[in-house]
Formats: structure tokens, C-alpha cells, sequence
């Protein structure tokens, strides 16, 4: 069964519907591959795929363990490399809330990071650094 329609819409943009919410994603080639940059990029979109992912799975993990780390934000670079253009490195630095989690609850969270699907689809020449920044 079809997960996502994409459709090419000229000027090198796309538009993706996820079918089971109807939700879209426009694509746009990025600036220094002959686009506008005006949407993400399919690289941008690898590259957050991996920070979401990881999120998603530490959630999974803190919901399950009753830790709270709603308002964790993360910063998601994304390094390309050429010959052939391709992404490099991805660096996720994970920041979390200023709340007292226990050295065990970091633990918990932080054991997970690279366990989620993206990370462990994504070609081993992709780097991926991830970074944990607790508050305190």
C-alpha cells in the first residue's frame, strides 16, 4: 500500500501528501544545486529525519519510563560532501529542558540514540554524530 504520493511540479519542487493524513511536504533543490531553497531539500529532509527519528524513539522510552522530556529541541546540521554529491555528516545535538534528571534517566535516554530506524537505515559513509545537552 502507497504510504506517500509525490508529484514533480516543475522548477525543481516537488509535492509529497502522506496519504493517511493528507498532510504535505514541498521540496525545493537548494541553492547551491541549481534551486530556489524556498523548502527543504530532499537532503534537509534525510537529515531531519534522522533528528526526528531518534526524538521519537527517546520519547517512546521517557514516556515508557515516566521521564519527562517535553520542550527537549535539537539542532540538526547537515554536511554535504561532493564527488559524488552526497550527504556526509549529520550532526543532531539534542538540548534538553532545564528539569533535575537523574544521571540513570540520562542513562535511559541518551542508550537509545542510535537504535530507531533512520539511524540504522541510512549508508555507513553517512556520519552521524549526535550530541546530548542536559541543562544542568
Amino acid at each position: 500500500m502507497t504510504t506517500i504520493k509525490s508529484k514533480y511540479l516543475g522548477d525543481l519542487r516537488t509535492e509529497c501528501v502522506h496519504l493517511q493524513s493528507g498532510n504535505k511536504i514541498f521540496t525545493d533543490a537548494p541553492t547551491d544545486n541549481q534551486g530556489k531553497g524556498e523548502a527543504f531539500s530532499p537532503t534537509d529532509l534525510l537529515a531531519t529525519s534522522l533528528g526526528s527519528c531518534i526524538m521519537t524513539i527517546m520519547g517512546i522510552v521517557a514516556r515508557d519510563n515516566d521521564i519527562d522530556i517535553v520542550g527537549t529541541e535539537l539542532d540538526i546540521t547537515k554536511i554535504m560532501a561532493s564527488d559524488p554529491r552526497r550527504v556526509a555528516e549529520v550532526i543532531v545535538e539534542f538540548n534538553f529542558p532545564d528539569k533535575e534528571y537523574t544521571d540513570e534517566e540520562k542513562k535511559t535516554i541518551e542508550s537509545v540514540a542510535g537504535t530507531s530506524p533512520v539511524p540504522l537505515s541510512v549508508h555507513d559513509n553517512m556520519k552521524q554524530t549526535i550530541k546530548m545537552n542536559w541543562a544542568r
